[in-house]
């Protein structure tokens, strides 16, 4: 659940109405309208106020993939008075956060590494940086030198979570060029989608939510077909490709004469919709109303946007055969605008299986291509592909269940990890992930589990000595 739809849940939890929770934080209700509609983000001390008002922590609000709701103790229980801090001083203490995070995992190394009394393999240690802001440490990192091919990362924050798999991702930018020309005796009509709840593309792209955008590309290449000569004049939706796009705003023009026949068309793909995602999605609406206009892109350009709309891939495309529930390959249409010289849009493309990302680019680039467009691609960062059979990982659980007397939980996430970037230049490496337990991280609650730190040296040794 991200971040806008909590805030809807807790809202509504709490009683109050879009005006009510605005007044309590200083802001307009515009303000919390765009929150909840994934359209803007709040503030850092607006996410404060709101962990305070709704009794939750800011880990909780901020991070996408926690669920369940985190108590945090109400403002009059804190002893430490709350005191306000310009950017600054947030950002210097953000960078000392990300500067220890990685001290304990060191600290782990360096402890192995001067104790000769340990039994262990020849060790090669790797020390990474920016893990937290981009991976630009392990992306960099020329691996030629390293012989082994056991990795042990300590990278995790919840005790007993083993994370053995992880997907792959990047960002394909299309561009359909285009002009917009004067028209020609047809009536411009607005078209809204709007409803939808959207998300996060990673961790609710298998929810069955609606994409507004590829709705809205389905919705106007079936007005086309019904009316004929359809010409876009704007389209719009989404900021952020990763999201799944709630809302998109259209202006087109219809032939003369075929003004009924278009709003018959809108009211009845209207109920379509409302059907087709009762449960998922209720709250769809499509609608339109007459508006002026003068100039639009021709009919055989926009002809080919809503060819290229409609049939571009959208959501869950595999799940995983080894984790039950796990997506292992999606993709999301976030953002699309319509400019002077034409159509752009990008998508988030994730996998945890190498082929299957390239084979949906090469999909995304058959379709843009065939429509007289082109495809670039940025943040492209490689998966970690789940090994069904892995030694390692039979010797880390079996070494936690003598460590601790429990059974590890062997987790696989549809996110990345510097394992991806790793594996990719190493060939044949087995790895495992995992780390001590961390809470409320990367906030100013963030707070370390100090027993369970030794509890992981531990861990660490009794594999080691289990790897000779």
């Amino acid at each position: 659940m991200i971040l806008a739809d909590k805030i809807v849940f807790l809202r509504k939890k709490a009683g109050w109405s879009q005006e009510e929770l605005a007044e309590k934080l200083g802001v307009t209700r515009q303000s919390v309208s765009k929150w909840e509609g994934a359209q803007s983000v709040p503030d850092m001390d607006k996410v404060v106020s709101m962990s305070r008002l709704f009794g939750v922590t800011t880990d909780y609000l901020l991070k996408d993939e926690l669920e369940e709701e985190a108590p945090c103790a109400a403002a009059e229980d804190v002893d430490t008075p709350l005191r306000r801090v310009s950017m600054e001083q947030a950002s210097a203490y953000l960078a000392l956060r990300r500067a220890a995070a990685p001290k304990i995992a060191v600290a782990t190394a360096l402890a192995i590494l001067a104790d000769d009394s340990l039994p262990h393999p020849p060790l090669e240690v790797v020390f990474t940086i920016d893990e937290e802001t981009g991976m630009d440490g392990a992306a960099a990192l020329d691996c030629s030198d390293l012989k082994g091919r056991l990795l042990l990362n300590l990278d995790s924050e919840e005790e007993g979570v083993f994370t053995v798999a992880c997907a792959g991702g990047l960002r394909a930018d299309c561009f359909l060029p285009a002009a917009r020309q004067a028209l020609n005796g047809e009536s411009c009509f607005s078209v809204s989608l709007s409803g939808l709840q959207g998300g996060h593309s990673g961790a609710e792209i298998d929810k069955g939510r609606g994409n507004a955008v590829q709705l809205m590309g389905r919705a106007l290449y079936g007005a086309m077909e019904q009316v004929g000569a359809l010409r876009i004049a704007d389209l719009r939706g989404g900021q952020f490709d990763n999201v799944i796009c709630p809302r998109c705003d259209a202006v087109v023009a219809v032939p003369a004469g075929k003004e009924e026949e278009f709003t018959s068309f809108v009211r009845k793909f209207d109920r379509i919709m409302k059907n087709e995602l009762s449960v998922a999605d209720g709250g769809v609406t499509l609608s339109c109303a007459a508006v002026s206009g003068t100039a639009a892109y021709d009919a055989d350009a926009s002809a080919r946007m809503l060819h290229a709309l409609l049939v571009m891939p959208q959501g869950v495309q595999v799940m995983s055969p080894d984790f039950p529930g796990l997506v292992q390959t999606s993709q999301n249409l976030g953002v699309i605008t319509a400019e002077d010289d034409g159509l752009r849009f990008s998508l988030s493309i994730r996998s945890s299986v190498a082929s299957e990302k390239e084979m949906l680019l090469q999909k995304v680039r058959a379709i843009v291509t065939f429509a007289g467009g082109t495809v670039s691609t940025r943040g492209d960062y490689p998966a970690w592909q789940y090994a069904r059979q892995s030694p390692l990982r039979d010797t880390v659980m079996a070494a936690y269940k003598r460590v601790t007397g429990k059974d590890g939980v062997a987790l696989a996430i549809h996110a990345g990890l510097e394992c991806g970037l790793l594996a990719g230049k190493m060939p044949g490496l087995d790895a495992v992930s995992f780390g001590p337990e961390l809470l409320d991280i990367h906030s100013p609650r963030e707070r370390l589990g100090v027993a369970s730190v030794e509890r992981m040296y531990q861990l660490v040794c009794e594999i080691l000595k289990n790897c000779r």
